[in-house]
C-alpha cells in the first residue's frame, strides 16, 4: 500500500497500531472519528486474521495473486474515487474531498501497464467479491452520500497506516524494483507527513455537521466496507490455494515466522522494520528445487562418484 509514514524503519514500540496512532486530548466520545475507532475494533480483529492477510504479512505472497489483488484495487478505487467527485460539492462529504492527495486511481493504472503492460484494460475483470463491494460504492454515492464518508475513513486511513507496511513486504518478497514500479498504489507523493495528515482528516470528519443517527449509519456502514474487503480477502485466499507452486515466483517469506504477526494491514505501522531477510535454510533449500541447481548438483554427484571408484581401483 507508500510514502510519508513517521517511523516506517522501526517505529516507536509505544506506538498504537491503529489508524489512531496517538491519543487527542481535543476528541469527544461523541465525535465520529471516535465513533469509528471504537465501532469498528472487532471488523479489525477479524480482518486481521484472515489467511490472506496473515500470509501476506509473512512475504507468502505469489506474484499472480498480488496482480489480482491490485486488480480488485483498480476497480474498487476507480467506484469510490467516482462517486467522491459526483459527491464533492455536497456539504454531507465535501471536506474530506482531498483529490490531489489521496486519490488512487492514477497510481494504480501504473501499477497494472507495470504487471500486465500498456493492454492491461484487455487482460482484468472484475471478480465477484470485488463486483458485491463496488455495486455497494455507487449505490451509496448515489443515494445516501453521507455513507461516503465510511468507505473513504475505511480505505484511506488504511492506505495510510497500515498500507505502508504491505508495501515494503510486496517490495521485498516478490523483488520489485527499487525504483517502486507496481506498488505507486502505495506512494503518496503530495502528502508530506502521513500523522499530520491523519490528524486533520479526523478533524475533519469530526466538524462535519450529522446527528447521532447519521454517525451511527456511517459507523455501520464502515462494518460494512471491513466485510466487503474481508469477503476480497477469502477470495484472494481461494484463489491463491489454486495456483501451482510454479506460479509463486514471488522469493522467500520476509519475516521469521516469530512473534505476534496478527497486525491488520489497515493500521500496522511498525511491522516493517521487524520484517528480516528470511530464512537461509528456506531459501537454500527453495535455490536446491531449480532445475538448473539440481541438473548441476546432479554432475557434481557424477563427478564425486567418479573420482570415488578411481581411488578405490
Amino acid at each position: 500500500m507508500p510514502s510519508a509514514m513517521e517511523g516506517s524503519e522501526g517505529g516507536e514500540e509505544g506506538e498504537i497500531l491503529r489508524y489512531e496512532e496517538t491519543e487527542d486530548d481535543n476528541v469527544s466520545p461523541t465525535d465520529l472519528s471516535e465513533l469509528l475507532k471504537e465501532g469498528t475494533k472487532e471488523s479489525h480483529d477479524r480482518a486481521e486474521n484472515t489467511q490472506f492477510v496473515k500470509d501476506f504479512l509473512k512475504g507468502r505472497i505469489k506474484k499472480e495473486l498480488f496482480k489480482l489483488a491490485t486488480v480488485a484495487l483498480h476497480f474498487t478505487y476507480s467506484a469510490l474515487e467516482e462517486e467522491m467527485d459526483r459527491n464533492k460539492d455536497n456539504p454531507v462529504f465535501a471536506p474530506l474531498y482531498f483529490p490531489l492527495e489521496l486519490h488512487r486511481r492514477e497510481a494504480l493504472v501504473k501499477d497494472l501497464k507495470y504487471f500486465y503492460g500498456e493492454d492491461w484494460k484487455e487482460k482484468i475483470q472484475c471478480s465477484e467479491a470485488t463486483q458485491h463491494y463496488v455495486d455497494r460504492i455507487h449505490h451509496v454515492g448515489q443515494h445516501e452520500p453521507e455513507l461516503l464518508v465510511a468507505h473513504a475513513y475505511t480505505r484511506y486511513m488504511g492506505d495510510l497506516s497500515g498500507g505502508q507496511v504491505l508495501k515494503k513486504v510486496a517490495q521485498r518478497a516478490l523483488k520489485l524494483p527499487t525504483t517502486e514500479e507496481g506498488i505507486q498504489f502505495y506512494m503518496f507523493d503530495n502528502i508530506s507527513n502521513a500523522q499530520q495528515f491523519k490528524q486533520l482528516y479526523r478533524a475533519r470528519m469530526n466538524a462535519l455537521d450529522l446527528d447521532k443517527n447519521t454517525k451511527e449509519r456511517i459507523v455501520e456502514e464502515a462494518n460494512r466496507a471491513f466485510r466487503f474487503n474481508m469477503q476480497v480477502f477469502e477470495e484472494l485466499d481461494k484463489l491463491g490455494r489454486s495456483l501451482t507452486e510454479e506460479a509463486q515466483d514471488g522469493g522467500f517469506p520476509v519475516h521469521d515466522g516469530k512473534g505476534d504477526l496478527r497486525k491488520c494491514p489497515y493500521y500496522a505501522d511498525k511491522l516493517a522494520g521487524k520484517a528480516g531477510p528470511g530464512c537461509p535454510y528456506q531459501a537454500a533449500v527453495a535455490l536446491a528445487k531449480q532445475p538448473l541447481v539440481q541438473l548441476i548438483l546432479a554432475a557434481c554427484v557424477a563427478v564425486a562418484a567418479g573420482a570415488a571408484a578411481w581411488y578405490l581401483m
